[in-house]
């Protein structure tokens, strides 16, 4: 649960988990399998670093139980997700989509900086 006296913004939400941008701490929460983990920024890009990493084409021709689920203990959290093929591609959906909407953000205010210079 994200601490209620956050102030947390939406930056991107599926049926699946959403991620969150809390001003008041600067850092993101990731709402996924019903838990919600905060992360640092540097910490919430590598997450998605590592979740993209992920061979999902070895986990599928694999026919060892082993492979059925990786194990990803990110840095800095107390949190380890168990995650299978179908939550690889979910969580990848929830933290590219969120990534794609920092990035879009982050735009935004470089040509409203650009604009408002302009103007004067």
């Amino acid at each position: 649960m994200i601490c209620p006296l956050a102030q947390v913004e939406e930056v991107f939400k599926t049926t699946h988990g959403a991620v969150y941008q809390c001003s008041r701490k600067n850092c993101y929460w990731l709402e996924f399998q019903q838990t919600t983990t905060a992360f640092k920024i540097s910490d919430f890009f590598l997450l998605k670093k590592r979740i993209d990493a992920l061979d999902i084409a070895r986990m599928l021709a694999d026919t060892s139980r082993a492979a059925d689920f990786e194990i990803i203990m990110p840095h800095r959290t107390d949190r380890c997700f168990i995650l299978s093929v179908q939550d690889i591609l979910n969580l990848r959906e929830i933290l590219t989509g969120a990534k794609f909407m920092i990035e879009l953000n982050s735009e935004v205010k470089k040509i409203l900086r650009k604009d408002a210079v302009l103007a004067i």
